[in-house]
Order: C-alpha cells, then sequence, then structure tokens
C-alpha cells in the first residue's frame, strides 16, 4: 500500500466534529517526472480474448477522439437586439456611466431593488438552522459566528472561504424561516463582513468568483438583510451598487472562464434588478453568453470536466433566469438553450441510486440534491451516453450503469480541482455502488482534512492501473495538474460473441510513455444482462525501441461503502457482498505468476463532504518494460 494511500486511510478514520474554522495547511510540492506529448501506439496484444471477441460498430460513432485539451466550443452568441442596444452596450463598455445612457435628461434614479425575486432553488435547512443558534455548518463542521474573521485577507479552508465571502448562507438562512425570524442573523453577518472588507479590496474574498456569488446573493436574498432597518437597508444598497460597478472592470480579468461565467451572471442580475440597469445588461448579456461558449463543450460539459462545476453553472442560470421574471421580461433564448445543453452530461454521470460519480474533485452527491436542481430547472433529458468532449462514457444494462473516464484531466486553465483519473471507471448495480473512486478534493475543508486534498486527486484514488506509484499527469497545489496524458483514444463499439452481446469501450492514454515507454489501454465489455463486465488492462511500448528491465505496477478497485469483500485462497480473486445481499465474483486472469490480489484500507467521500472508510482491491506485481497483459472479470453470481 503507497504512503498517499495510507495517509488517506489514517485521515479517513479520525473523526472531525464541531471543530472551529481552521487556516489551509500549505500542501508541499512534490516533483514528478513529466511526459510527451505523443500519439498512442496503435499496437494491439495478440490472442487476447476481450480483444479478439466479434463486434459490431456503431455507425455513428467516430472511433478516434481528440484530446479534451482541444474541445469544441459551443456557438452560444448575445441577443441581438436593435441598432439602439447595440449603441447602449458599446457605450457601457466604454465607461459611459449606465444611469446617463438610461436617462440622460434625468437625474438618475433612486438606489433600490425593483423587484423580489423567488429563486426556485432552496438552501439546506440544517445549515440555517445552525446559523440562528450561532454557528456556520460547512461539510458537517461548525464555527462559532463570534470567532470568524470576516477579513478577505484571513486564511480559510475553500469550503469556508466560498460560504462567507460568497454569502452562500444565504440561501441556506432564507430556507429554515421566515425572512422576519431570519433578518437578525443576516444583518450580523452581513455588517461583520462590510466592516472587515470594504476599506481594502483586495485578497480571496474579492476575487471575481466570490464577488460575483456576493452580489448575487444579495440581490435575490436581500429582504432578510433589508427588513425593517434604514440604515441596514442603505448600507446594503450602497454596496450593491459599489461592488457591481467593481466587477464591470474586474470580470474580464478573471482567473479562469469560471469566474467570469459567474461574473457576468451578476452583472446580469444588477442590470435587471438595480435602477437604470438597461446598459449594464445588455453589456453583460454580451459577456455572459460570451464566456458561455468558451466555458462549455459542443456536447454540454465544463471544460473543468468536474460535476460540481456543472451543478454551479446550471444553478447559477437557474437564478439568472428567476432574476428576468422578477422584473417581467423574457430571458434570452441562448440561456435556455444553454440550460438544456448543460443537463445531459451531468446525469451520464448518475449511479442507479440516482446520485453522482465521484469525479474530478466531487463527492457523491446526493439523488436529493441533483433532484432538487432538475426540478429547479424544469429541463427533462435522458443521460448522455458518449460525451466525448465531456471526457466521459456511460453503459447501462438492466440495472447496471459503468462509468468510464475517457480523456485527459483538464488544461491547468480550467481545473478547479483536476485529478490524475484518466482510464478510470465505476460501477453500480441498482442502488448499490460496487466499484468507486474516493473522489472529495473539492470538498476537502469540512470533515476531511485539507492536508490529503492532493491525494484525494492521485491516479492512486481512483480505480484504475498505476505504474511505479506514479501519477499519470502530475498533481500540483492549487487544483492545478501538469504535464502528463495529452492524448486519449478512445472507441466505442457493441459486439456479439456467440450469444453475447453487449458494449464494449476500449481506450488508452500516453501519461507514463516519457517516463516508462509505455502505454496503458484498458477494455471494457459489460453485457446487456448487467451481470458481466470483463475488463483488460494493457501494458503497450510506446515506440519501436523497448526499455529493458522491470516495473512495478498496481491495479485499484476501490469499493463502495456498503460492500464487504473477502479474498479467495490463492489471492487471486475475492467475493463481493453488497448491501442488499447480492454477491458478486472478482478474478484476475492472464500470467498471474508474477501477481498478488490484496484488500486495502479506503476511503469514499459523499456529497457532504464526509469521509467514509472502505476497502479496495489491489492487483500488485512486476511486468516487463516490453508491456504486459491483466485481463479481469467481475460477475454477478446467485
Amino acid at each position: 500500500m503507497n504512503e498517499q494511500s495510507k495517509t488517506l486511510t489514517a485521515e479517513a478514520r479520525s473523526k472531525v466534529e464541531d471543530r472551529p474554522v481552521q487556516p489551509a495547511l500549505p500542501l508541499r510540492k512534490r516533483g514528478e517526472p513529466t511526459a510527451l506529448s505523443r500519439a498512442p501506439d496503435t499496437a494491439e496484444v495478440a490472442h487476447s480474448d476481450l480483444s479478439d471477441a466479434a463486434h459490431v460498430r456503431e455507425p455513428a460513432l467516430d472511433p478516434q477522439y481528440d484530446s479534451s485539451r482541444a474541445l469544441a466550443i459551443s456557438d452560444i452568441s448575445a441577443p441581438g437586439g436593435s441598432a439602439m442596444d447595440a449603441f447602449l452596450r458599446y457605450a457601457y463598455r466604454i465607461g459611459v456611466p449606465g444611469a446617463v445612457l438610461a436617462a440622460p435628461f434625468r437625474k438618475p434614479g433612486k438606489l433600490r431593488l425593483l423587484a423580489h425575486v423567488d429563486s426556485p432553488l432552496g438552501g439546506e435547512r440544517q445549515a440555517g438552522t445552525a446559523l440562528r443558534a450561532g454557528y456556520l455548518l460547512v461539510h458537517g463542521v461548525k464555527a462559532p459566528i463570534s470567532q470568524i474573521d470576516f477579513a478577505s485577507s484571513t486564511r480559510l479552508v475553500p469550503p469556508f472561504r466560498r460560504m462567507i465571502h460568497g454569502f452562500h448562507w444565504m440561501r441556506d438562512l432564507s430556507a429554515c424561516a421566515p425572512a422576519a425570524q431570519c433578518a437578525a442573523t443576516a444583518r450580523q453577518l452581513f455588517t461583520g463582513w462590510l466592516d472587515a472588507n470594504t476599506a481594502d479590496r483586495k485578497g480571496p474574498g474579492w476575487s471575481v468568483e466570490n464577488s460575483g456569488y456576493r452580489l448575487l446573493n444579495w440581490l435575490i436574498y436581500a429582504p432578510t438583510v433589508l427588513a425593517k432597518d434604514d440604515k441596514i437597508r442603505d448600507r446594503a444598497l450602497q454596496e450593491m451598487d459599489a461592488t457591481a460597478r467593481w466587477l464591470d472592470r474586474a470580470v474580464r480579468s478573471a482567473d479562469s472562464r469560471h469566474e467570469e461565467v459567474v461574473g457576468w451572471a451578476a452583472l446580469v442580475a444588477a442590470g435587471l434588478l438595480l435602477p437604470d440597469g438597461k446598459p449594464r445588461r445588455l453589456y453583460a448579456e454580451a459577456g455572459l453568453f460570451k464566456a458561455l461558449g468558451d466555458l462549455v463543450s459542443d456536447d454540454g460539459g465544463v471544460l473543468s470536466r468536474s460535476p460540481l462545476a456543472q451543478m454551479d453553472i446550471i444553478a447559477l442560470l437557474t437564478d439568472v433566469r428567476a432574476c428576468y421574471e422578477a422584473v417581467e421580461i423574457d430571458p434570452p433564448a441562448a440561456l435556455e438553450s444553454m440550460l438544456s445543453l448543460l443537463v445531459p452530461p451531468l446525469l451520464a454521470l448518475r449511479h442507479g441510486d440516482g446520485g453522482l460519480g465521484n469525479w474530478q474533485g466531487a463527492g457523491a452527491i446526493s439523488a436529493e440534491r441533483l433532484e432538487h436542481l432538475l426540478e429547479a430547472t424544469g429541463v427533462r433529458a435522458r443521460p448522455g451516453k458518449d460525451m466525448r468532449q465531456w471526457g466521459y462514457q456511460r453503459v447501462t444494462a438492466r440495472d447496471t450503469v459503468l462509468q468510464f473516464d475517457a480523456a485527459p484531466p483538464p488544461r491547468p486553465r480550467d481545473a478547479r480541482f483536476g485529478c490524475a483519473s484518466t482510464l478510470a471507471f465505476e460501477l453500480s448495480s441498482g442502488e448499490n455502488r460496487i466499484v468507486v473512486n474516493c473522489g472529495g478534493a473539492e470538498l476537502a475543508g469540512g470533515m476531511t482534512p485539507v492536508r490529503i486534498e492532493k491525494g484525494l486527486r492521485a491516479t492512486a484514488a481512483h480505480s484504475t492501473l498505476v505504474l511505479d506509484d506514479a501519477n499519470s499527469t502530475a498533481i500540483l497545489i492549487k487544483g492545478q495538474v501538469g504535464k502528463g496524458v495529452e492524448e486519449v483514444d478512445i472507441s466505442r463499439s457493441l459486439f456479439k460473441r456467440d450469444k453475447v452481446t453487449g458494449t464494449r469501450l476500449k481506450a488508452s492514454h500516453d501519461g507514463y510513455a516519457s517516463r516508462f515507454g509505455l502505454l496503458h489501454e484498458r477494455v471494457l465489455m459489460l453485457r446487456d444482462t448487467g451481470g458481466e463486465l470483463h475488463g483488460e488492462d494493457l501494458l503497450l511500448p510506446a515506440g519501436r525501441k523497448t526499455q529493458r528491465g522491470m516495473i512495478g505496477y498496481a491495479i485499484r478497485f476501490h469499493l463502495g461503502p456498503d460492500v464487504s469483500c473477502r479474498l479467495t485462497e490463492d489471492k487471486l480473486g475475492a467475493l463481493l457482498t453488497l448491501a442488499d445481499g447480492t454477491g458478486w465474483q472478482f478474478r484476475m486472469g492472464g500470467d498471474t505468476s508474477e501477481m498478488e490480489l490484496s484488500v486495502d484500507d479506503s476511503l469514499w467521500v459523499d456529497g457532504q463532504g464526509r469521509p467514509h472508510g472502505t476497502k479496495q482491491m489491489v492487483a500488485t506485481g512486476l511486468v516487463s518494460r516490453g508491456g504486459g497483459r491483466f485481463p479481469w472479470l467481475l460477475r454477478k453470481i446467485g
């Protein structure tokens, strides 16, 4: 068991309850070898049972896949409007005040909110109740409000930083009681933040993302702050106006496309809800849809490849649509089109229990939370299956769901909590998750400690093959990724052998090519009955010349939280028992003379950021630098 896995396990078993917020710990930078950018070799291992199976190619699918580092971008354009709209948009962009453009012959309108927004998205009632009791509750950890330093320069773990500076707590507070009962708590937090931050608009609290979310939440949930207090009302309105003007200047210098979309969305809302806002709205609409076109690929997946980021953008656009409805203005058609485009990729990562898989830093988002979001959007769609640009493949067979990561990690500019998860998979049967990934890096800072965030993003934290205990793509600090996997070839087909039919996925990556001279190829074949998954991991020479010697490998299968595992006597197989009593058999094949299967500790992070101690099956051994073949089988029994 490698050092990262040991660290993850030890931390998962330490219960962290009711602790005050702690500063984020600096993560030690660890040098990792790099990989050359090259196309994978197309050589195949002869006499492979999986590779030799007769199969029928799906005619609509191109067997070649360009790297997700060159995603095709959706053509989402701003509303055209009239010539006057175009003039207002241009004039506002070059610095003409909105009040002058909206009403050149009268005084600027008095600061006020033009409408009350009724967002279809609700918050967490439990977190709101904790706020009224004097605690900020984030991912299971309580922090007394009286002990929180609201200054932007204060070092906070990411979840608390987002909650405090993005004012996401306002949604939770509004969900737990009527506005009048929440007003005192809201005013305490609101004035505490203003006193600590308005003098110096710098630091993490004044990132475009946090400022955008803060402004949007103020505009939507203002009644909890403004209720029956003229002094607070005037101060709040002035700060809304000042923040909107700050975003006007700062939004184009956002650190990422995701942050830019948040900033533009907040400016659209400000243009709708603050007086003389039409020029700002027109300007922000153009920026929003251009940024969305840069952020979202043709199949609807965001470039960070994170399900949490996908949910954030869906929720953001849903709130913006509610702002249009509040002022009785029809939202642009592109907004509805974008919502319809974003939902199917998200559903591609939905398991049989209704929740999402653990991909690119996300925890296992619950079915209840996902369904609430889908209901708020009003979009009804089927899950995507072949999401090549987003990078995920989905195969369903009766009540069995297979999810497969068939793309490189996101580019550094787009990565939020980038993970080296290429060629990892998850498998569920009914409501039982059988094979999973650890997940949860983006939720670290609550009950999942920040110090293991980097380990949760490593290749070893995913159900795939690891060479020499090295990541297939370098994992850096602050959610970034380095060099490694550059190209992935993926093919998807139907297979038929004798009377057996199913779906076959075959993919390879070059993440280990420069360091070890090997390509990793994985073949997954799921039968249409849903009760049998054939897998094979192959290591193929990356060039004509092969290196000499042996290298260690580990093929990891992280098991779901309710799966018990017992090894067979020969230590080449295992019997898995699921929560509902269903049994599955796992078996390694091929040349097993130098292989050993063991059961080690692991962890799995749920959608609330809570770590659960689990197990993982690990097949380890040595393989020649000339390559090797490792077939395996997961089959339902009983």
